[in-house]
């Protein structure tokens, strides 16, 4: 495996570059992990379990087995030295806040932490975590929209304010989207339209959309919901 001197001249490198550690490499951090690689972004990743860091070895760009509640790991590692981080530690919610504790004591990267619930995502935020996460919960959210609605897609962007893609409704076909008056009357604003054919395109008040095209909404969560119902 190496000493945690080695890994931290490799960490310091990773840093440099446009990187992200990612603490826990469960499920959730897992798949984090591996979608920051696929997106051309370096990950180093931390998680005590010999048996994920096997699973991991050489799917990320540097994996190390550590205790990521010891300052000294941390700074062996150079995780302060990194822009962002991911605190995906699941089950053991002690662990999860000590690390978020120390990074924030490092004073390094903005920090995005997974919490397992209210409580726990309480705590984060009055520690100072800059973003919590809960992806069980938002997961939920958005599956009970996509099942009660008719919505293909659905992202809350915040609290209340959603944006949902949808069939155009047919109530829109053929008039110019400035002609429809669509804030007035459904209090939603149409951002973009995918024609049959796959191709996206940004909407404006000229844009006109036919049978078979696809709209992305953006509005009120109530309001997008009710505009999702239309046909």
């Amino acid at each position: 495996m190496g000493s945690f001197l080695s890994f931290g001249e490799s960490s310091r490198r990773i840093a440099e570059a446009d990187s992200v550690v990612v603490i826990g490499l469960g499920r959730f951090g897992g798949s984090v992990a591996l979608e920051l690689m696929a997106s051309g972004t370096e990950v180093l990743g931390i998680d005590a379990d010999p048996d994920r860091v096997q699973e991991m070895n050489g799917r990320l760009t540097q994996v190390v087995r550590a205790d990521a509640t010891k300052e000294e790991v941390l700074r062996q590692l150079a995780v302060h030295e990194f822009d962002r981080a991911v605190i995906a530690i699941s089950g053991d919610l002690k662990v999860s806040i000590l690390a978020a504790s120390l990074l924030l004591q490092l004073d390094g990267p903005v920090i995005w932490a997974k919490a397992t619930d209210e409580q726990h995502g309480r705590i984060l935020e009055q520690l100072g975590v800059h973003h919590v996460i809960y992806p069980e919960k938002d997961m939920g959210r958005r599956v009970a929209h996509l099942v009660r609605g008719a919505a293909k897609d659905y992202l809350e962007v915040d609290e209340g304010y959603a944006l949902v893609k949808v069939s155009a409704p047919s109530e829109l076909h053929g008039t110019a989207l400035g002609a429809t008056h669509l804030r007035e009357r459904h209090g939603v604003t149409i951002a973009a339209r995918r024609d049959p054919a796959g191709a996206w395109e940004h909407a404006d008040t000229a844009t006109v959309l036919r049978e078979g095209d696809t709209v992305l909404v953006i509005g009120p969560t109530k309001k997008v919901e009710r505009f999702a119902q239309l046909r």
